[in-house]
C-alpha cells in the first residue's frame, strides 16, 4: 500500500520504521509532472512506494535536501532503496512501467511499432505539452501565486492546442489511441495537462471533437484512473473544507 506524507522527515523517519517501501515519489498536490507518474502507477497497479508532498509555495523543492535528488529544484523524483534516483516524469514513467512490467509500452521485438511509441512520445511533449503546459501555467498556477495570466501567452497557446487537436482528430479516426491501437504510456502522458485544460475552461477543445472526444473518455474511464481520479477529488473537497 502507497504512503502518504507531507513532511520528508516525517517519510524518512516512518520508512525507518516500517518495512522499506521499493521507493519514494517525491511530488506535489496538483502537479500535472507529479500525476503523470502517479497515473502510470495506478494503472500498472503498483502501490509499494511512498508519496511525499512537497509544498512548493514554501520553496521546499528548491531546499538543498531536495537539490540533491534533483539539480534544478524540480519535481517529480524518485529514489530507490537501493539509492537510485531519476528525476523528469517521463523518464520515470517509462522507467517504472520497463522495471515493473506494466502493460504500457511496446514490445522490443516490434521495431516499427516500438519506432511509432517514440514518435508519438515526441508528438506529446513537442506539439502539445508544450503550448498546454503555458496555459496552465498562465490560468492556473498564477492565481495561486496571486499573479494575472498573460493573456497574449494564453491566446497564442490556445491556437496551437487547437491546430494540434485539429490534427489528432484526424489521425483518432483511424487508431484508438495516440501510439496505436493499444493504451500506452503516452495516452497516460496526456492526462494531467488536458485535465487542467479543463479545469481552465477549455474543455471544449476536447469534447467539441468527435474522434479526440471518444478516445478521451477511454482513457479517463478506465478503472483504475477512475479510481485514482475519484480518490483525488475526494482529497480535494476534504482539504477546501
Amino acid at each position: 500500500m502507497s504512503r502518504l506524507t507531507n513532511s520528508p522527515g516525517f517519510a524518512s523517519k516512518l520508512l525507518y520504521n516500517s518495512k522499506m517501501s521499493a521507493f519514494t515519489l517525491y511530488g506535489s498536490r496538483g502537479s500535472t509532472n507529479t500525476d503523470r507518474v502517479r497515473l502510470t502507477l495506478a494503472e500498472g497497479g503498483f502501490t509499494d512506494y511512498e508519496l511525499v508532498l512537497l509544498n512548493l509555495q514554501k520553496g521546499e523543492q528548491k531546499s538543498k535536501e531536495h537539490k540533491q535528488r534533483h539539480p534544478w529544484g524540480k519535481i517529480p523524483v524518485i529514489t530507490s532503496a537501493e539509492g537510485f534516483t531519476l528525476y523528469e516524469s517521463r523518464a520515470i514513467c517509462k522507467y517504472l512501467a520497463t522495471k515493473y512490467s506494466f502493460p504500457l509500452l511496446p514490445s522490443d521485438s516490434d521495431v516499427e511499432v516500438a519506432a511509432l511509441f517514440d514518435q508519438a512520445q515526441y508528438v506529446e511533449m513537442l506539439y502539445f505539452a508544450e503550448p498546454a503546459g503555458r496555459i496552465a501555467f498562465e490560468k492556473f498556477a498564477k492565481r495561486f501565486l496571486g499573479l494575472p495570466p498573460d493573456d497574449v501567452v494564453v491566446s497564442d497557446a490556445l491556437r496551437s492546442v487547437e491546430m494540434f487537436f485539429d490534427v489528432a482528430e484526424r489521425l483518432l479516426h483511424h487508431k484508438d489511441y495516440m501510439a496505436g491501437n493499444d493504451f500506452t504510456l503516452v495516452d497516460i502522458y496526456y492526462i494531467p495537462l488536458i485535465q487542467r485544460l479543463f479545469a481552465c475552461g477549455y474543455g471544449d477543445i476536447i469534447v467539441s471533437r468527435e474522434a479526440v472526444s471518444a478516445w478521451w473518455d477511454r482513457c479517463v474511464n478506465r478503472p483504475a484512473i477512475q479510481r485514482m481520479l475519484a480518490a483525488d477529488n475526494e482529497a480535494a473537497v476534504a482539504a477546501s473544507r
